[in-house]
């Protein structure tokens, strides 16, 4: 098994590495789009939550926010590759 982060040509952001920014089988142009903003998403929140104190409440919903754009990149991804 290869290691992707290895072989980009650039450092990935926390969103890239989230929502598995290079891994797009069909090379599908929608996939890729949608995959860059759940990332690009993810780094927003991810650099909100870092950037202050957090309390259990708030990393409690921060993960869960985290879980929610990573199940909405899935899901978006599905429908775009629906074959059926």
């Amino acid at each position: 098994m290869s290691n992707e982060v290895a072989e980009m040509p650039w450092q990935p952001t926390f969103g890239e590495k989230l929502v598995g920014i290079t891994f797009n089988p069909s090379g599908d142009p929608k996939v890729q789009r949608a995959k860059e903003l759940c990332a690009e998403l993810a780094d927003l929140v991810s650099d909100e939550f870092n950037s202050k104190e957090s309390s259990y409440l708030s990393k409690a919903l921060y993960d869960h926010t985290l879980g929610e754009i990573l199940n909405a990149q899935m899901n978006v991804v599905k429908v775009l590759t629906l074959k059926y």
